[in-house]
């Protein structure tokens, strides 16, 4: 509630009339008429705020349980058979290409390179410290 509100100024403007017209025998009851309407005012702007925050806190609960929105978290081991299939495909561009220009040897050498590539992806997921994303350290 505003201190400036113009219709509870209007208000306690028309409660002070109201006495100087009447005279000081009903002075009482013009206050009490006019804190009454104060007390209204003031019930509706708490009920206000009330209905707000509740509003905002069913909004953050409704956020705060709903799943992240996103690509899923990928797999290891689907990451691991992804990449061999990636270098299973350039394979065979890089074979052509081997075998055109160095013939028989140019081949192996390309097959060497994805055989190492492949090795070596490989050997760093067997090595690295995620090895078993699903179990801890105490496991």
């Amino acid at each position: 509630m505003d201190a400036r509100d113009p219709e509870l100024k209007k208000e306690l403007a028309a409660t002070l009339q109201a006495r100087k017209t009447l005279g000081e025998e009903y002075e009482s009851e013009l206050v009490d008429s006019f804190m009454e309407k104060v007390a209204e005012r003031v019930d509706s702007r708490v009920e206000q705020r009330v209905r707000r925050e509740l509003a905002q806190q069913q909004t953050s609960s409704a956020r705060a349980d709903r799943r992240p929105i996103g690509p899923p978290q990928s797999n290891p081991r689907f990451a691991r058979y992804g990449f061999a299939g990636f270098t299973m495909i350039a394979a065979i561009p890089l074979s052509a290409i081997g075998a055109v220009n160095a013939g028989t040897t140019g081949l192996l050498i390309s097959w060497a390179g994805i055989v190492a590539v492949n090795l070596a992806q490989g050997m760093g997921s067997f090595f690295s410290k995620d090895r078993h994303p699903d179990r801890d350290d105490w496991s």
